[in-house]
């Protein structure tokens, strides 16, 4: 009987040794699975970091080359645009030269020059006319540029605007801190003057050119003094010739600015002090006025927006005035730009 329970013992402690060698391998085991869990997780990390770098080195290659593709569209731009002021003042001489009478030689000479000028014709039509065609050529950053409006035109510098609403527009007006003076003469209104890169206008000379060479449409941006922002589109904008007085003709409002241009100003003619006009002695400006208006945007800049008819001008207001913004004309706007592109224009995704 003791034998047997002595042989039990011995049998339940080598089961027992032998459980706890199997516990021990299984240990061992665990740690080895874990230490290569842990080699493993460090490997998926490393080649995660490794895909980062990728990418990131993938994405800046990728802009790298879009800034590459940005910049020679620029200097492709601006190249083009001398070659094309170039080419237009060599057509522009050469069909405006009077034609040599005097002998066969002289002839044959005009002759040929007028035939190189016509050569370059087809050159010059592929000029930029306007932003959006520099927009179409691959150009997505705001600046200046020189366009040919149209053959026979004279070639001018203009601001690009290539972020508003899809880009693609010329500023045609622009004011942002009274540093330039608007009480300006006929012929300034007419060739143009300020800064391109703070106030200006463009000119009505060339706002005829430009407009007169399809179907433009009109947007004018306004901000006051409370930082808040508006705008007034214009699906149809241009304007006559000089005989005319640069005549306006503006129409079909939309926007989030209650319309005080197109339904007053509508064909009326571009005056400015010099000319005797009453309401561009009294406004201080050039602008297509009624009697007078409702929208002055070329008028004095009065810093903090209201300004009182019995301060400097007693005759009546003269500030930059939108009238429904108030319904004052005695609120002068911060900020405010008139800028035009063809009304067909489609933004691009990329260039």
């Amino acid at each position: 009987m003791l034998r047997r329970r002595l042989g039990g013992v011995a049998f339940w402690l080598r089961e027992n040794e032998e459980r706890k060698q199997q516990i021990l391998t299984l240990k061992e085991t665990v740690s080895e699975l874990q230490e290569e869990l842990r080699n493993h997780r460090h490997r998926v990390k490393v080649l995660e970091l490794q895909s980062e770098e990728r990418n990131r080195v993938n994405s800046s290659l990728e802009q790298r080359v879009h800034e590459l593709e940005e910049h020679y569209a620029e200097a492709s731009t601006v190249i083009d645009g001398a070659a094309c002021s170039r080419a237009e003042e060599h057509y522009a001489e050469a069909f405006t030269s009077p034609a040599p009478r005097r002998d066969r030689d002289q002839r044959e000479t005009a002759f040929s020059d007028r035939a190189d000028a016509a050569r370059q014709v087809q050159h010059v039509r592929n000029c930029p006319i306007d932003c959006a065609s520099i927009y179409y050529n691959g150009v997505r950053r705001s600046g200046v540029f020189t366009v040919v409006p149209s053959l026979g035109a004279t070639p001018v510098e203009v601001y690009c605007d290539m972020e508003t609403d899809g880009g693609g527009w010329t500023v045609i007006q622009h004011r942002q801190d009274g540093s330039v003076n608007f009480d300006r003469s006929w012929t300034e209104y007419k060739e143009g003057f300020g800064d391109l890169h703070t106030e200006y206008w463009l000119g009505n000379s060339h706002i005829h050119d430009l407009t007169s060479q399809g179907d433009y449409t009109l947007r004018i941006d306004l901000e006051d003094w409370s930082s808040k922002h508006k705008y007034a589109l214009y699906q149809s904008f241009s304007i006559e010739d000089e005989a005319t007085q640069y005549r306006l003709h503006v129409s079909g409002y939309s926007g989030t600015a209650e319309d005080s241009f197109s339904w007053y100003h509508d064909k009326q003619g571009f005056s400015t002090p010099d000319t005797g006009n009453v309401c561009a002695e009294i406004s201080h400006a050039g602008w297509w006025y009624n009697q007078c208006f409702y929208a002055n945007l070329n008028g004095v800049y009065y810093k903090g927006g209201r300004y009182s008819p019995k301060a400097k001008n007693p005759l009546g207001p003269d500030g930059i005035v939108w009238f429904t913004w108030k319904d004052s004309d005695y609120y002068s706007l911060r900020r405010v730009s008139m800028m035009i592109r063809p009304r067909t224009f489609r933004p691009h995704l990329s260039p």
